[in-house]
């Protein structure tokens, strides 16, 4: 008798992992370019592919700038949706976010990261503390698009 050799956790929770790494400034481009392929890849097009590589692209910015330099992003497939998660360990948000969100003022030079990356997807998430920030947002691969 012979043991399936297939690993039972990904199959059984829906998800397939597209890309997982750690960054810096210097790997923000590249990294685009990736999300931009993998998520073209398992499904996302059209203009909801281009919000949700914008979104992904500030969260990215956004940990660099204000996380320490350094961020690890993942991106995922799970149940007709593409995931992606970005976590920096800087010091957290310093002061909450307003609930619900508003639009930043046109003048105002900084603060569109995370509320274009909330806009653009549709859903958001956000884990902030003393050992860093977490935001994970997610599009769903809609089955009319081309």
């Amino acid at each position: 008798m012979r043991e399936d050799q297939t690993s039972p956790t990904v199959g059984v929770i829906g998800t397939e992992v597209l890309l997982t790494e750690t960054f810096d400034h210097s790997s923000i481009t590249a990294l685009r370019h990736a999300v931009a392929s993998r998520s073209r890849d398992a499904g996302l097009a059209g203009d909801r592919l281009d919000d949700f590589v914008v979104a992904v692209n500030e969260l990215l910015t956004n940990a660099v700038r204000h996380g320490g330099g350094l961020g690890r992003v993942a991106l995922w497939r799970q149940d007709g949706d593409v995931v992606c998660e970005v976590s920096d360990s800087g010091a957290g948000l310093a002061v909450p976010r307003p609930a619900p969100q508003v639009r930043p003022a046109t003048d105002q030079p900084g603060g569109w990261g995370l509320w274009l990356a909330e806009e653009l997807t549709d859903s958001f998430e956000l884990f902030t503390g003393n050992g860093g920030t977490t935001v994970r947002v997610s599009s769903h691969v809609s089955l009319s698009e081309p």
